[in-house]
């Protein structure tokens, strides 16, 4: 897909991640995703590129509320491995076969559209988070539920966790994005290379 759908867009849960489903139904095997994301560890720089090991979904509705489809999985489906790790150790392997260092982390899903203030930086990073972002998860828990498994890597964009005055501006998100772009599609074509 080039692009998504965003709950901060005014669509549900559920229209978030109807192509994840269609995906899955049109026979997809493995789903791959990327996004954008703000960085809180203070080891991170605008640029970085952060496979993603697991999230936390605290603060985004979830999109399996309310009468389970069986037909798509069950009523409660095990999220201690959204990411599976041996996705993770190919795309390592393929960045350092490349030269690309990545990082790892836990990403925060938000609801948006604001970015976030320092003191919420702050406290995502308390509770475990190392980025924050305004998609994925919901998508991620859908595609678990149907038995899909994922791979997820942000490109970080900005870095919110800093105590200097630090504007972010969507224009800048998108900039660092596009810079980042080459790598992450080199280790993505490779990864696709190797299913």
């Amino acid at each position: 897909m080039a692009g998504r759908f965003h709950y901060y867009e005014g669509y549900s849960p559920n229209e978030v991640v109807f192509p994840i489903r269609v995906m899955k139904y049109l026979g997809i095997e493995t789903l791959l995703i990327s996004n954008a994301a703000g960085g809180m560890n203070t080891t991170f720089k605008v640029g970085d590129l952060m496979l993603i090991k697991d999230h936390i979904s605290f603060f985004q509705v979830n999109p399996l509320l309310g009468k389970n489809i069986e037909a798509f999985g069950p009523r409660f489906p095990d999220m201690s491995e959204p990411y599976k790790k041996d996705l993770i150790e190919k795309a390592k392997a393929i960045a350092t076969a490349n030269n690309i260092q990545l990082k790892e982390g836990v990403y925060v899903g938000v609801t948006g559209p604001t970015f976030e203030t320092r003191a919420e930086y702050k406290l995502l990073n308390i509770i475990g988070g190392d980025a924050v972002g305004m998609s994925t998860v919901q998508e991620v828990i859908a595609a678990v539920h149907m038995g899909l498994p994922v791979f997820a890597m942000s490109v970080i964009t900005d870095i919110g966790i800093r105590e200097e005055e630090n504007e972010i501006t969507h224009e800048e998100v998108l900039q660092a994005a596009k810079d980042a772009e080459p790598k992450l599609t080199l280790i993505f074509k490779e990864l696709i290379a190797q299913l």
